[in-house]
């Protein structure tokens, strides 16, 4: 399998939400934000509700076989549909309130989500993703991506990539969220 990436298009969404859903199966934030009654399900859905803003307002790729995926967003990203919001609460069911907002915005792009096929770990795909994201958000006029990640195993993967943690937090009961900032070099 070949770590390539290339921009995603409409008719890859179904393919990309279906990875998502396998990459993020048992991630402790998911697992920790959705209900256990039709998790699957449910995640499958909140993938291709979240793939199809960020392929109208940012950034989707895919790698080749679309064995793996990243979506970012840029800082004027609008939110989604009133519709679409309202289903992705009804998704999360009576575990919507675990979700934070961020009420400090900032003018970086988003990372909002990356996940590879688990055949398909350690071939490098992750790696060729995040390089393709990183230079076309850079050409799309990026200073600086920053995401958040549950799994510790992702920050070292991250760290390889330029990114640093900026913040921890382990609050009682959720699990622990690094968030993490790279600064994009100028195109």
């Amino acid at each position: 399998m070949t770590a390539g990436a290339r921009l995603a298009a409409p008719a890859d969404l179904a393919a990309a939400a279906e990875v998502l859903t396998a990459a993020f199966m048992e991630y402790p934030w998911t697992r920790y934000v959705l209900p256990e009654d039709d998790y699957p399900g449910r995640l499958l859905e909140l993938q291709r509700l979240y793939l199809t803003h960020a392929l109208h307002y940012g950034i989707v790729a895919v790698s080749a076989h679309v064995a793996g995926v990243i979506a970012l967003l840029p800082p004027d990203a609008p939110q989604p549909a009133r519709s679409v919001i309202t289903r992705i609460v009804a998704l999360h069911g009576d575990r919507i309130d675990r979700l934070a907002s961020n009420p400090h915005p900032h003018l970086d792009w988003r990372l909002e989500t990356l996940g590879v096929l688990p055949d398909a770990r350690g071939s490098g795909i992750g790696g060729a993703l995040i390089r393709f994201a990183l230079e076309e958000s850079a050409r799309r006029g990026a200073r600086a991506v920053r995401l958040e990640t549950s799994d510790e195993r992702n920050v070292r993967l991250y760290e390889r990539h330029g990114f640093g943690v900026i913040e921890y937090v382990d609050a009682g009961g959720a699990p622990p969220i690094w968030t993490m900032r790279a600064v994009v070099p100028a195109q």
